[in-house]
């Protein structure tokens, strides 16, 4: 069982057996196999349903902040790269039909295919168990998201963050080691955070610029002092 449906069984939520295999049919699959349907009418759907449920937590849960920092929170966990990788603890990636060429070049793992594919989910369930529904699933993946980019300073980019807690405390710039793993199709990086000379972070993920995120907010948390310090 992916962890897709077991969250889904966990918050209660049925979604349709078909609209689910319905929002895994990639448009390359279904090209392949005479025209079917596909999942690009669901992603229109799951796209605003996620965009209203996050902007409505935003605004009710951040009374204090601007509509431009408003903006820049919603913008940091709704973005091709945030989706995919939600897509990705979900384990929807090995489910998603795909055709030939795509499989070739490791499709199940491209951010882009993977952000479009957790929006297709979200409409299904939308369509299978209604607003309520769709929206407790957002808020379950998503407002600890946004609750962690709003702790984030310089624009809700950690190593902007990272930078600005280095020249605070005196530091150089922070520097970032980068080792790599794996086949072209399927790259895995890890960055450790160097602050002072010492490693101070470390993360891992599927892009540079994921590890290095991750490192800098190990390194951050690190670094910060303690909120009743």
């Amino acid at each position: 069982m992916s962890r897709a449906v077991a969250l889904l069984d966990t918050l209660g939520i049925e979604c349709d057996p078909q609209l689910f295999e319905l929002a895994l049919t990639h448009r390359s699959y279904a090209y392949e196999n005479g025209g079917l349907p596909h999942n690009e009418r669901l992603e229109f759907l799951g796209d605003s349903v996620l965009s209203i449920a996050v902007t409505e937590f935003l605004y009710l849960s951040y009374p204090d902040r601007s509509e431009g920092q408003l903006a820049k929170l919603r913008s940091a966990v709704v973005n091709a790269h945030a989706l995919a990788d939600v897509a990705r603890d979900l384990e929807l990636g090995p489910m998603i039909r795909l055709g030939k060429g795509e499989v070739t070049t490791g499709g199940f793992n491209k951010s882009s295919i993977l952000a479009d594919t957790f929006e297709a989910f979200l409409g299904a369930v939308h369509l299978s168990a209604g607003r309520e529904a769709s929206e407790r699933l957002v808020h379950y993946l998503f407002d600890p998201l946004v609750d962690a980019a709003a702790t984030a300073g310089g624009g809700l980019d950690w190593k902007t963050s990272l930078q600005e807690l280095c020249a605070t405390a005196g530091f150089v710039a922070p520097l970032y080691l980068i080792g790599e793993s794996g086949p072209d199709h399927d790259k895995r990086f890890v960055a450790t955070a160097i602050v002072d000379g010492q490693a101070r972070g470390q993360g891992a993920g599927r892009s540079k610029k994921q590890a290095e995120q991750i490192a800098a907010r190990e390194a951050v948390t690190a670094l910060a002092p303690p909120a009743d310090a």
